[in-house]
């Protein structure tokens, strides 16, 4: 597939990028989309980056159509993880006539690198384009999960039409829906009804508060490993860490949170793909904002090149069996450890006609302070939801 015709090229005198012969900064080792050189090679290429000039459906936020190319100034100038990273700029999808076009753009180009098991990340632009991105998984035949590091739950309402603080509601109404899961990181009460709430549970999603979250960020880590998609709006970081959106709150995350977060998401064998959102470098100051997700992106594509590859699907001798009964007698709850990385999931039993359709979403990643609960005999909440989605 052609997708210069969406993208326009990145213009390299724009940035700093290049170190001496022995510091070579990530700048060097990218495959640019330029001008001069074209459309990169996408051979071998694990991570994809691409920026969307888009910001028509921006809530009281325009301005983030530009905040690709004032990240790219910062990460560029970054230090690589290693050498041998295999990732491309793909450069900016062009802003369409209609909001549509862009939409078809983001579809298109990330369904098609997911396909190449290339991991799109996607530099927003407003977040409405995760539904976009969720468009991308339609063709692939896959029930998803998707995680959202937010204030809000982006609910908005039904009545009105659709921008950025609704595209949750467009993506749990689109049909055909192939949406498992969804999970909130980070929400603060003063932002949300306590209807949305309850609408939340009773969808079975997983919904975490910010002072939560803060007092337990181990508890992150099996929420994003079980994300298929990331979309992370910077409004959920404190306003002195990233003051570059118009709709910064004095709470939220900071900035070493936040790159922690985006670290757990890299790791997760499942993720594929990755997008971070509401960035307006017309609010920033000294390019603080751009400077912080220019990190946050550094930070989830080193988790990327950290990642184990012990997902269980179906290969159970390099784990650890541990199985729990419940006192009802009712339950039993199966828990596997990984050998390689010491990480835990519990599994939740399928019906045989179920199997293959949800067999991506019976093995519930975990921590073992959900073993220490089912050996309490009380059922972990993450097990009784996906439990009651499969019933």
């Amino acid at each position: 597939m052609d997708f210069s015709i969406y993208l326009s090229p990145i213009n390299i005198p724009d940035y700093n990028i290049h170190g001496s012969n022995y510091e070579k900064r990530i700048g060097d080792l990218l495959r640019i989309h330029t001008s001069e050189s074209g459309f990169p090679d996408l051979e071998d290429i694990h991570i994809a980056i691409f920026g969307v000039n888009e910001s028509r459906l921006s809530v009281n936020n325009k301005g983030t159509e530009k905040a690709a190319d004032a990240v790219r100034n910062y990460f560029y100038q970054l230090y690589p993880i290693n050498s041998k990273i295999k990732v491309a700029d793909l450069g900016n999808i062009k802003c369409g006539n209609d909001i549509e076009d862009t939409y078809f753009a983001v579809k298109t180009i990330a369904e098609n690198l997911m396909k190449q098991k290339i991991i799109p990340v996607i530099i927003g632009g407003s977040q409405d384009i995760t539904y976009a991105n969720y468009l991308a998984y339609e063709n692939m035949g896959q029930i998803i999960n998707i995680t959202s590091i937010d204030s809000s739950f982006d609910l908005g309402n039904a009545e009105e039409n659709f921008n950025s603080q609704s595209y949750l509601s467009k993506i749990i109404l689109h049909q055909p829906n192939f949406l498992f899961n969804f999970t909130n990181i980070g929400y603060q009460t003063y932002f949300v009804n306590q209807e949305a709430i309850q609408l939340m549970r009773s969808l079975y999603f997983d919904v975490y508060r910010l002072g939560h979250i803060r007092s337990n960020m181990e508890d992150v880590e099996p929420l994003v490993r079980n994300a298929d998609l990331v979309s992370f709006d910077i409004s959920s970081i404190r306003q002195s860490e990233a003051p570059g959106n118009a709709n910064a709150s004095p709470n939220g995350f900071d900035g070493e949170e936040a790159c922690k977060i985006a670290r757990y998401a890299g790791l997760s064998d499942k993720l594929t793909s990755f997008g971070i959102y509401e960035i307006n470098p017309e609010f920033d100051q000294n390019g603080h904002t751009a400077h912080l997700a220019a990190q946050i992106i550094w930070y989830f594509i080193d988790g990327v090149y950290q990642r184990k590859g012990d997902f269980p699907h179906k290969q159970k001798k390099d784990y650890l069996k541990y199985i729990v009964g419940m006192e009802d007698n009712e339950h039993e709850i199966v828990f596997y450890k990984s050998k390689r990385s010491g990480r835990w999931w519990m599994q939740v039993p399928l019906n045989n006609p179920m199997q293959g359709k949800y067999e991506r979403h019976f093995m519930v990643p975990c921590s073992f302070k959900d073993y220490e609960t089912a050996n309490n005999n009380e059922i972990p909440d993450r097990w009784w939801q996906v439990y009651q989605k499969l019933m």
